[in-house]
């Protein structure tokens, strides 16, 4: 799952990484306040991209996140 806002560099860079290793659902936070709330349940964070693989959440700018998410989908792989 990856919550995201429109024209996001962050947000972009994380789907392009995640897009090479899970299929994932994206849901924008700006035009849904559904999913603004329910992004804010999840993982206690007010700010996307949040990216949610798993039951791990990762959150900040796609620096940040990069190592985690590479990790996460490579815990995730079938051997």
């Amino acid at each position: 799952m990856l919550y995201t806002v429109p024209a996001c560099a962050d947000g972009e860079a994380i789907k392009r990484l995640t897009a090479q290793g899970a299929a994932f659902t994206e849901k924008n936070v700006r035009g849904d306040p559904d999913a603004l709330a329910e992004m804010q349940r999840r993982s206690d964070v007010r700010i996307a991209p949040v990216t949610v693989i798993g039951d791990e959440i990762f959150y900040g700018p796609f620096d940040g996140q990069r190592p985690r998410i590479l990790a996460a989908l490579a815990t995730r792989q079938p051997s």
